[in-house]
């Protein structure tokens, strides 16, 4: 078997990352694939990894973002929550007046590479969860209320998506937290706690 090169390695995080901007992969999966690549040590455990996607087309990320993304959640006296398969723009502004939206990106896709959350909440707040293996940063003014960045599991790879999270916060506050990924479909979840009687 032939030994997989640096360059190799990288050529297969950019495909992925790649796909991932066009919707073919969610932040999990993606989040996975370049784990495994940057494990790979030969060329045969590389190319499972992008077998299921078109060949790499050379497109920059800086290419805006498909249409049908979400840039923009406004809250009012209510809820916004965004969950499941949804696409995130390489920009999403959330407002929070009196209301909340919760944003859940382990099944989403991101449109870039990197990826900036702007929430403003007044009276009002956001939970956002991310997967693991994703590189978050928080930045925060608060008044009267609090925002949190609260990550687990394995720290990321290089090449994970990165989340940007900026957050201006009065009477309310967004936390940004890390919760494993959801069970795959198809494959077992795990097994139900027994039933008392």
């Amino acid at each position: 078997m032939t030994r997989a090169s640096d360059s190799e390695r990288e050529a297969t995080v950019s495909h992925l990352r790649e796909a991932a901007a066009e919707g073919r992969l969610d932040v999990e999966e993606l989040v996975d694939r370049i784990d495994a690549a940057y494990a790979a040590t030969t060329r045969a455990e590389l190319e499972p990894l992008t077998a299921d996607l078109p060949a790499a087309s050379g497109a920059t990320m800086a290419a805006p973002a498909p249409r049908g993304a979400t840039s923009f959640v406004l809250s009012i006296f209510g809820g916004s929550d965004r969950a499941g398969r949804w696409r995130v723009a390489e920009r999403l502004r959330v407002v929070n007046i009196f209301g909340g939206a919760d944003l859940d990106l382990r099944e989403a896709t991101l449109t870039a590479p990197e990826v900036q959350i702007t929430v403003i909440s007044i009276f009002g707040g956001s939970d956002i969860v991310v997967p693991e293996g994703v590189h978050v940063e928080l930045s925060s003014f608060a008044l009267f209320g609090g925002d949190k960045l609260k990550l687990g599991g394995a720290e990321a790879a290089p090449g994970a998506p990165i989340v940007h999270v900026r957050c201006v916060s009065i009477f309310g506050g967004t936390d940004v937290v890390t919760k494993r990924g959801r069970a795959k479909r198809g494959l077992p979840g795990p097994p139900a706690p027994p039933r008392l009687p």
